[in-house]
């Protein structure tokens, strides 16, 4: 990914609303599910890959989640993120970066991405992916990922996408995690229209 990929969401969060966007999501559950499911402790930290101006953090904070960083390559989507929160702003570490340049400099107990992960379609970008995900979660950490399904659509936001059935996840990620749980959702776009996701909960190695 290069600068063109930044400019590319920095121009979608500049030119549409907040519930113009197919991800608008105001609680999501299924997200919320895997990370409350989990039992951690309130104070485990929490890395939101591609959070951008989504709910999640604003429902974590509401459940009393109090160690959340919201990672994402636009910073006019974490700027909007922030004014919309206002004060619990300040409740939540932000880092604006390319997930393939990202080199975290702690380590995450949960590491959720809903809808970043698909749009990386080389291996070289998949593998620095992993490289990142695995120095930035702590051993038995959790990685909670939802990506496209087999049957799910094939462009987002004029860019393809790669789709992942529970069979390429385990052929994936299963020499350095366990998959927990799966499960698949279908979100409903504010066009009406539908996306199938995989979700899964796997543990690190």
């Amino acid at each position: 990914m290069t600068n063109s990929t930044k400019n590319h969401w920095n121009s979608i969060y500049s030119t549409k609303k907040l519930n113009q966007v197919s991800w608008y999501q105001p609680i999501p559950q299924v997200s919320l599910d895997f990370i409350e499911s989990l039992n951690f402790s309130k104070d485990a930290p929490i890395l939101d890959v591609g959070g951008g101006d989504s709910f999640l953090c604003d429902n974590l904070i509401e459940l009393g989640y109090s160690n959340i960083t919201v990672l994402d390559i636009s910073d006019v989507a974490i700027q909007r993120a922030k004014r919309r929160l206002g004060n619990n702003a300040n409740k939540v570490s932000w880092i604006v970066s390319d997930i393939l340049n990202f080199e975290p400099k702690e380590k995450y107990a949960i590491w959720h991405d809903r809808a970043v992960f698909h749009f990386l379609r080389e291996n070289e970008n998949i593998n620095k992916y992993l490289n990142s995900l695995l120095e930035g979660l702590v051993e038995n950490g959790r990685m909670i990922l939802g990506a496209f399904a087999e049957n799910g659509p094939t462009r987002c936001c004029a860019l393809d996408v790669k789709r992942y059935s529970f069979e390429d996840f385990n052929n994936l990620f299963s020499d350095r995690f366990t998959i927990v749980k799966t499960q698949n959702s279908i979100h409903k776009t504010p066009f009406d229209t539908e996306q199938s996701f995989n979700f899964i909960e796997a543990k690190k190695k």
